[in-house]
């Protein structure tokens, strides 16, 4: 746990799932140099009377620090909101006191004060920005923050076609900020959203090849269908008979929807910390399979709340990052709630780079796991719960 120290206040801030060997802060300048500008430090402090709106805020640091005003919360991550919502309880701050809201559910009507904490994806960030552009008015004031790798000429032209004229600050501690004056006149330059997008996948892939996928705004290769994944749905493993499939970090459902068709007694169960990706599994599943297809799709932890003992096959392309941080505590989460989920005879089935080196891991955890497939730059692992 680390002291957050702001002009709004100090707080006490972790991530989510709490680890007391995670090294890593539940903010970082981006943050910092956003709340003094909100605080006045560098100039004259933000009115935050009206409704405010903070979008993309990582692990609530933005949210508990502004509590005070009432914010709404908007997110595309599960993990994200649980942090917030722990950090809110963590010090002191009543569970009603804000509104939390994932990039799925419906904005305020009106925003007074838009807070925007530029995400990883470009087309996440431009999927929210329609979705909020008509609620926004001219005098809404609107500020971005993010490190300068993440503040990409691309990124301030997105705020400039679809709300208004945007300029940047100064790097301090190697972090921006964005201002944004809305124009009411944008409405008729700035374009549809054009998310969702789907695309037929091409053939050579399996059971999927032709088939469609939809991908909602921030899904990870969400034009196109990415290596990894193809090289996976080229080694799935042929199955037969009622059991239960969980496509863990399911993205758009692609896996999990190649399971399903190649084997239609199975109960698939999508899973991913992204809101966004399970709408997109949801729609990729329900247009290939249809809508009497036995299956589940569920935003959360991981694992978490799926019961011990319960699946028979995982199938899992863990991710080796959250935000910035290259890190393979999520990818030994996900295998370790696998091992428990499952029943004995049950099998873990993970596409990941060779370099990663999951192998070991998996040793570790099922005694021992074998190689389905691999290439120059991929691996195929099986490990079976004994």
């Amino acid at each position: 746990m680390n002291r957050f120290t702001t002009p709004q206040g100090e707080y006490e801030l972790t991530r989510f799932p709490e680890d007391p060997r995670d090294r890593l802060r539940a903010w970082d300048s981006a943050d910092e140099y956003l709340l003094r500008h909100l605080g006045g430090i560098d100039g004259d402090p933000v009115d935050l009377s009206g409704t405010v709106v903070v979008v993309g805020d990582r692990w609530g640091a933005l949210t508990t620090a502004l509590a005070a005003y009432g914010p709404t919360q908007i997110t595309d991550s599960y993990l994200g909101q649980e942090a917030t919502r722990a950090n809110l309880a963590r010090n002191g701050v009543a569970a009603g006191a804000v509104r939390l809201l994932s990039t799925r559910d419906t904005p305020p009507d009106r925003i007074d004060v838009l807070l925007v904490r530029v995400p990883k994806s470009l087309a996440l960030l431009e999927d929210q920005l329609h979705r909020l552009a008509p609620r926004v008015h001219a005098g809404t004031v609107v500020v971005g923050t993010g490190r300068v790798t993440e503040i990409h000429t691309s990124t301030l032209t997105l705020f400039e076609r679809i709300l208004g004229p945007t300029r940047t600050s100064l790097a301090v501690k190697k972090s921006r900020l964005i201002f944004c004056s809305p124009d009411p006149e944008q409405a008729a330059t700035r374009g549809a959203n054009p998310w969702p997008y789907s695309y037929a996948l091409p053939d050579g892939v399996g059971v999927v090849s032709g088939r469609t996928v939809t991908n909602h705004a921030g899904i990870f290769c969400a034009e196109r269908l990415d290596i990894g994944t193809r090289f996976l749905l080229q080694h799935l493993p042929e199955r037969r008979g009622p059991e239960r499939v969980v496509d863990l970090g399911c993205g758009n459902g692609v896996v999990g929807t190649a399971a399903a068709l190649a084997n239609p007694e199975a109960e698939v169960v999508f899973i991913d910390e992204s809101y966004q990706a399970v709408a997109s599994a949801e729609a990729t599943f329900r247009a290939n399979a249809g809508t009497a297809a036995p299956a589940e799709f569920r935003v959360g932890d991981g694992l978490s709340g799926v019961p011990a003992g319960s699946v028979d096959l995982v199938l899992n392309n863990p991710p080796f990052h959250t935000h910035q941080a290259t890190t393979d505590a999520t990818a030994w989460r996900m295998f370790e709630g696998a091992h428990e989920v499952l029943r004995p005879g049950g099998e873990l089935w993970v596409i990941g780079n060779r370099h990663l080196g999951y192998h070991v891991r998996l040793r570790r955890l099922f005694g021992r796991s074998e190689v389905v497939a691999s290439d120059p730059k991929f691996v195929v692992l099986r490990a079976v719960k004994r």
